[in-house]
């Protein structure tokens, strides 16, 4: 009887371990599936070049009417978004170990569309970039415009110099032109053989009424256009006034040899000064004499080079490519108060002539060499 005692006794035990192994084994292959998932979900945060972005495909699979089972599942990959967010190096490494295990077909049914996920956030991302390169590209890519296009055949005969102007480094061509005045005098008269570009841009539709430094406005607001075309300047600011000038006379306040906003040693374009320039260097052109022969319709006999930068004209930009203005530092003389005297010229005129307009307007501006 003892020993049918012991022996039963025996069994109640090793049975007893036999369960405890079982439940044991099946702790620890649940364990194995979490981190397992964990890991899956931290590739595909790699992958997806970007924490912020996979965070947001993850918190879009966790949506919708899922079971408890994948809702327990997300919070696994959530977490183990944190992970990657603090520990990028550390996830990166257990990826990749984990991506040469065996395992069951679910985990790689589940791995599989993880990955599709994946690769969905990591071409987007990557679209994004070619997109944004693609901007920057643009702009950095820009080069200046060559100014030597416009001045067209007489440029490569060696008539032209260059004069830099210390304020902004940019570099202007001039030339001598020897002409006769309005009283048919010989004259001569040095000047630049390009728009003046020089100030700070402002909008098209605004006053350019900050006396504290040179303003222009940019054909369109695009300072491309100021680089092709020059600067296009109200009357005030042209003639370096206050901006009141524009709504009052400043007849005290103009000079002989007036400099305005041209660089030392240069001054503002004369009536005078055109007229000598327009009957130089054996012009017989007429106004096309001193229109460039780049998109211009003009011959460009002077050398003069005047393109169509086009104006603004009650706040409005108008005609580029197809008409200049400019003005005279004087003011109109029946109405000096909101007028001043100005030239226009079109592609399609063969004349120019004397005129009047509001000094509100954004005219290009020429300089000529002081004596």
């Amino acid at each position: 009887m003892k020993t049918i005692k012991k022996l039963g006794l025996v069994s109640a035990v090793a049975f007893a371990m036999l369960a405890f192994s079982a439940c044991d084994d099946s702790s620890s292959a649940g364990g194995d599936d979490n981190e397992t998932s964990a890991v899956e979900s931290s590739s595909s945060v790699k992958d997806s070049d970007s924490t912020e972005e996979s965070s947001s495909s993850i918190d879009k699979k966790s949506s919708g009417n899922e079971t408890k089972d994948k809702s327990s599942s997300s919070e696994n990959k959530s977490s183990s978004s944190t992970k990657e967010t603090k520990v990028s190096s550390d996830s990166k490494s257990s990826s990749s170990i984990k991506s040469g295990d065996s395992s069951s077909s679910k985990k790689d049914v589940s791995s599989s569309s993880v990955n599709s996920s994946s690769s969905v956030k990591s071409s987007s991302s990557s679209s994004v970039k070619q997109s944004s390169s693609s901007v920057t590209s643009s702009s950095s890519e820009y080069v200046p415009f060559d100014h030597s296009q416009t001045l067209g055949s007489i440029g490569q005969e060696g008539v032209y110099k260059t004069f830099t102007d210390s304020r902004n480094g940019r570099s202007y061509y001039y030339m001598e032109f020897k002409g006769v005045n309005k009283q048919g005098d010989s004259a001569t008269v040095t000047a630049m053989a390009e728009n003046l570009n020089i100030g700070e841009m402002v909008a098209g539709d605004k006053d350019q009424a900050d006396d504290s430094k040179v303003e222009r406005y940019c054909y369109d607001n695009d300072t491309i256009n100021c680089d092709r075309y020059g600067g296009l300047y109200q009357w005030a600011e042209m003639m370096k006034l206050p901006s009141e000038c524009n709504t009052k006379s400043c007849a005290d306040s103009i000079k002989p040899n007036h400099q305005g906003i041209c660089p030392d040693d240069w001054r503002l374009l004369t009536y005078d000064d055109f007229v000598v320039i327009l009957n130089s260097n054996g012009n017989n052109d007429g106004i096309k004499g001193v229109r460039s022969t780049f998109g211009f319709g003009g011959y460009n006999t002077t050398g003069y080079s005047l393109v169509g930068a086009g104006y603004n004209w009650n706040y409005g930009f108008k005609n580029i490519g197809e008409a200049v203005y400019w003005f005279y530092p004087e003011e109109d003389a029946d109405s000096p108060a909101t007028k001043a005297s100005d030239s226009f010229t079109g592609q399609s005129l063969n004349s120019f002539a004397k005129y009047s307009t509001k000094k509100i307007n954004g005219f290009s501006v020429r300089c000529v060499k002081s004596k």
